[in-house]
């Protein structure tokens, strides 16, 4: 089941969407890029789709009896989201234990999800307990152009 609060956040009212654990996740990537600018859109989503598999998959062991919680808004073109689980949290790792190329120093397939959400998105952040991520995306940032075309 998926529950939502509000479609189409304006300034700083933040929508909210929760839905058990799962991994069918296309019907809630489609409402959380609704909003996004179509040349962003292919990028978010895989953002966004990892973030919400660590929660779903990783933080609730897909219990469907657990939800994945994800708050949204747009803020002066900064487009922010907070997805939180009920799992027992992890240690996140800092920025620095990423390698220059994007991979994990340990090359191992986990962590390879982690390096895309640091490559995607300008700001990532974990609360302490390793339950709830904040990632934003800056719109009108001319660093790059997106990376999926």
């Amino acid at each position: 089941m998926i529950a939502v609060s509000s479609l189409r956040p304006v300034e700083r009212n933040w929508g909210t969407i929760s839905f058990a654990s799962t991994l069918y996740l296309c019907p809630i990537l489609d409402l959380l890029v609704e909003q996004i600018p179509r040349k962003w859109r292919p990028e978010i989503r895989l953002g966004l789709q990892e973030a919400l598999v660590n929660a779903a998959k990783h933080g609730n062991n897909l219990d469907p009896s657990k939800t994945v919680m994800v708050h949204f808004c747009v803020i002066n073109d900064e487009y922010w989201w907070i997805i939180s689980d009920q799992g027992p949290g992890f240690s996140p790792p800092c920025r620095q234990e990423i390698s220059d190329d994007g991979l994990p120093h340990d090359e191992s397939e986990n962590g390879r999800g982690l390096c895309l959400l640091y490559q995607i998105f300008d700001q990532v952040h974990w609360n302490p307990q390793g339950t709830e991520l904040r990632v934003c995306k800056h719109m009108k940032s001319r660093s790059r152009l997106p990376l999926i075309p």
